[in-house]
């Protein structure tokens, strides 16, 4: 399975060289160089001043890096760019030489910072990163079930035949999911997922309140 690594690219003139480097990296001419096959592509984007260049190695990163050292030296463009590693457990682009957690107990270590600092974000935030969409089979059955998690006080959107419920984190999510699957029946689809912020848009009071019941 391949890796995520990901250069970051910027240049000092700003947006016309942007554009040009763009594009230039887009074309036949770096695949030809790079010896890329289509499973072994590379993806650029742009987002503001910075440009980006994902492969599946470090190896064809690194040699990307150097095609574009080559095309910044012909066309006298000043950049910096930074190689960085998408580390799975954090979820965070980090330093490609920091070392991945090998024991089980360093995997949990992660996990918990990124769960806390998902928490965090969605209290300052005002509304969650995550929720959980139920589909039900009909509008009698999505309404039923909405009223009965109001009556326990866990607040919820409801549109159409579709159900709504935020989590602060991906754990409390997932674990309100797998409960909601068993209690909604085999005819529901429940799907944990980003949040699109509406569930707490319409619900500001208490909008964590039901985490710790739901979740357990």
């Amino acid at each position: 399975m391949a890796d995520d690594w990901r250069l970051e690219i910027t240049v000092e003139e700003g947006d016309g060289i942007l554009h040009n480097l763009t594009e230039r990296m887009e074309a036949s001419e770096l695949e030809h160089d790079l010896e890329t096959a289509f499973a072994d592509r590379l993806v650029v984007s742009r987002d503001g001043e910075t440009v980006f260049c994902y492969a599946g190695t470090r190896e064809q990163a690194e040699a990307a890096g150097r095609s574009i050292d080559q095309l910044a030296a012909q066309h006298e463009w000043k950049l910096h760019r930074e190689l960085r590693r998408w580390h799975p457990t954090a979820e965070e682009w980090e330093d490609p030489d920091a070392p991945l957690p090998a024991s089980g107990s360093e995997v949990a270590e992660e996990r918990a910072e990124l769960i806390e600092s998902e928490r965090e974000d969605a209290q300052e935030q005002g509304y969650p990163d995550f929720e959980v969409r139920v589909e039900f089979p009909s509008h009698h059955e999505a309404k039923a079930f909405a009223e009965r998690l109001e009556g326990e006080g866990v607040p919820n959107v409801r549109r159409w035949k579709y159900l709504l419920i935020g989590a602060a984190d991906e754990d409390s999510a997932n674990a309100l999911a797998e409960r909601l699957r068993a209690e909604a029946g085999s005819s529901a689809t429940v799907i944990a997922e980003g949040s699109g912020q509406a569930a707490f848009n319409e619900k500001p009071a208490s909008p964590f309140a039901f985490l710790g019941g739901l979740a357990g």
